[in-house]
């Protein structure tokens, strides 16, 4: 009887010093807790942007066509280096020599016909003395002539310059990484010059396209540093920096973005085009400040709660219970925590968060206790 006696006073006083002993208690507050709270903390904070974006070389050039024809050789495929000059298609030339040859055809008749317009001119003066005149200012004839070799001139240097483009030529050194035409394919040059291939200046540099919300991009700025990361290698963390924050807005569904290129070295050929990268910029650092948790922030006190006249406000809950207002100045945040640079709080202080569970909720048992 007496240790049956003993047991049913140690259990419950076990149970409530080890309740005492977890803080607030077994439910996160006390039996005559009116609110939920958490301490204001010492932490290092970081404010960042957190965007998607695309992964692409820095300098991409398109290879193009000025001219019409069908494609007869190709010297380069995907993923092929190449260097500048070098030949990397072949348009059929032979429509543009044919046009070479007509030139000089049409040179040579009109040549033929000055030479008939002289032979009838010298006719004409032995019959008739008024064309002497004629002859020796090469009124006729020699007009005829000029502007024959004048369109010979334009003509041959147009089929020329046109047959020289059948050769299609890589502009700079690089890797090519798209390749948009096959062999016997036709080309047409007509008022937009088709791109043939794509080729990547240099790939060990690469940049990141990122959309950036219009509410966060007044926070963006160039030189801050960004990490980020791809799906194909997960757990490799990629350092950049911001180059630019273009001022070109782009609206999609009514959501208006703007583009902010991060710049990253990709020396091991990690980074692919077209990637697609999880960015986190930079904007602002606090080392070792007071924060108070952003709940604490949103906390609505009850009606009867005495406000302060303007200005953010977090509400301290002394040890009976009370609620406190504090006025604050905040610095930056986290999105979970932010900074308080100016406010009557210290380490440690309880702020309420939200009201307690609801009263009447038996206590948490304990297995092997009760």
């Amino acid at each position: 009887m007496g240790i049956s006696v003993a047991r049913r006073f140690c259990y419950p006083a076990l149970a409530a010093a080890l309740c005492l002993a977890l803080g607030t208690g077994c439910t996160g507050a006390s039996p005559n807790a009116r609110y939920r709270t958490q301490p204001v903390r010492r932490l290092t904070l970081e404010d960042k942007v957190v965007a998607n974006g695309t992964v692409n070389p820095v300098t991409t050039v398109l290879v193009g066509s000025q001219v019409s024809g069908k494609i007869v050789e190709i010297y380069v495929d995907f993923n092929s280096r190449v260097r500048q000059g070098q030949k990397v298609a072949k348009i059929d030339p032979a429509l543009f020599e044919a046009k070479v040859a007509e030139a000089r055809a049409t040179y040579q008749q009109a040549q033929a016909q000055v030479a008939k317009a002289r032979a009838n001119l010298a006719d004409a003066e032995a019959d008739y003395q008024r064309f002497q005149r004629l002859w020796q200012d090469n009124l006729v004839a020699r007009d005829e002539l000029d502007n024959a070799y004048t369109r010979y001139l334009a003509a041959k240097r147009e089929a020329k310059a046109n047959l020289a483009y059948t050769d299609i030529i890589s502009p700079v050194d690089g890797v090519v990484i798209a390749r948009n035409v096959d062999v016997g394919q036709t080309v047409a040059a007509t008022f937009q010059t088709p791109t043939l291939f794509t080729i990547a200046r240099d790939l060990t540099k690469m940049q990141v396209e990122v959309a950036v919300d219009e509410g966060e991009v007044g926070k963006v700025k160039e030189g801050q540093p960004a990490t980020f990361t791809v799906d194909a290698y997960p757990d490799k963390v990629f350092h950049g920096r911001v180059t630019a924050v273009r001022l070109a807005p782009q609206t999609v569904q009514n959501v208006v973005t703007y583009t902010i290129i991060v710049a990253a070295d990709n020396p091991e050929l990690l980074l692919k085009p077209g990637m697609t990268a999880t960015m986190s910029i930079l904007v602002a650092r606090a080392e070792n400040v007071l924060a108070v948790p952003n709940a604490a922030l949103r906390f609505l006190p009850p009606p009867e709660a005495a406000l302060p006249p303007e200005g953010p406000v977090v509400w301290r809950v002394d040890r009976s219970g009370h609620l406190e207002p504090v006025p604050v100045s905040l610095g930056i945040s986290d999105g979970v925590w932010t900074e308080v640079k100016e406010g009557r709080l210290q380490e440690g202080d309880r702020l309420a968060v939200g009201p307690a569970e609801t009263q009447g909720t038996p206590p948490r048992r304990i297995r092997g206790l009760f």
